[in-house]
């Protein structure tokens, strides 16, 4: 079913000793003044992961191996297409039916894609767009932390010792991303692709639950202190003509000295209070076991998030 109203929102992910999104340094990301924050790669990978992980899924921009003779190499793009289109994209005359593939994809209905492959020159811009997560947390110091291999550098004929490596992670960052879902995008491919019924509510349904809980069941050495803490949609109703700013700059984030957690939302309150008439639906969904909100009003739906 096609969906046919705007939405708004912000994702939260805490991250406890752990690097939720490292550049090549190994640091976690800053700006050149220093500020902490997530891409929006950071964000998608997890969601990417766990709806690959359902084999009703299709997902393209993903990494995977194939065997080589007797290496192992990563697909490219074009191996990747024809592994799970099961089809060939040099031999493939109609640019339609590429199009009409890729929309199959989970993470392209979503995401969108940049297609350069077989004389393809495809560009799609996806009807969810996704912000930096900025972290919200003043206190976030970044910490390093030795690690001792069991083994020595095998390169080095005089070593004897084993060698030293590093660990680097954020003590504590709660990273607030902004997202926006634009149905209306894909309406051009509606005219010139047969049976395509734009953006659905299903795939809108398979990236809110990546919003609420992807993070948290992504667990990998750096990212077992990642966790989803905070996800909230604003739906507008059907032929709404709102249009909203990033939210994330109306979330504010502040610690007790007792340790708990608050998300204040007084001001993005404040912004939405003015626009109800425009908006269908709030919900917000919150980790209540260890965090606290700040300035929710009436017209909130507030559910738990686990």
């Amino acid at each position: 079913m096609e969906k046919k109203n705007r939405v708004y929102g912000v994702v939260a992910i805490k991250s406890v000793m752990s690097n939720w999104n490292a550049d090549f340094t190994g640091n976690p990301k800053t700006t050149s003044e220093g500020n902490i924050f997530g891409s929006d790669k950071a964000f998608k990978y997890p969601i990417k992961k766990m709806w690959e992980s359902d084999d009703n899924n299709k997902v393209l921009y993903i990494k995977s191996y194939k065997k080589e003779k007797s290496n192992i190499q990563a697909r490219s793009l074009a191996e990747r297409y024809n592994q799970i289109f099961n089809a060939d994209i040099k031999s493939e005359k109609e640019k339609e039916t590429v199009i009409a593939n890729l929309f199959s994809a989970i993470d392209v209905m979503n995401f969108g894609a940049t297609f350069a492959e077989g004389g393809n020159n495809i560009s799609i811009t996806g009807a969810v767009q996704i912000g930096q997560g900025y972290n919200k947390y003043e206190n976030t110091n970044i910490e390093t932390m030795e690690i001792l291999s069991p083994f020595r550098d095998s390169t080095d004929d005089d070593a004897n010792q084993t060698t030293l490596g590093t660990k680097i992670f954020v003590d504590e960052a709660h990273y607030v991303y902004p997202f926006a879902v634009n149905p209306f995008s894909y309406d051009i491919y509606k005219e010139v692709v047969k049976d395509f019924e734009g953006y659905t509510q299903e795939a809108y349904e398979k990236f809110k639950e990546g919003c609420k809980i992807a993070a948290t069941a992504f667990n990998t050495n750096s990212k077992i202190g990642c966790e989803n803490e905070l996800a909230i949609f604003v739906e507008c109703k059907e032929g709404s003509k709102l249009y909203l700013p990033n939210l994330d700059e109306y979330v504010n984030f502040e610690k007790l000295n007792g340790g708990k957690d608050i998300y204040d939302l007084t001001n993005l309150n404040s912004i939405l209070e003015k626009e109800m008439e425009q908006i269908q639906s709030v919900e917000i969904y919150y980790n209540d076991y260890n965090l606290e909100l700040k300035g929710v009003k009436d017209f909130n739906i507030v559910n738990k998030l686990y």
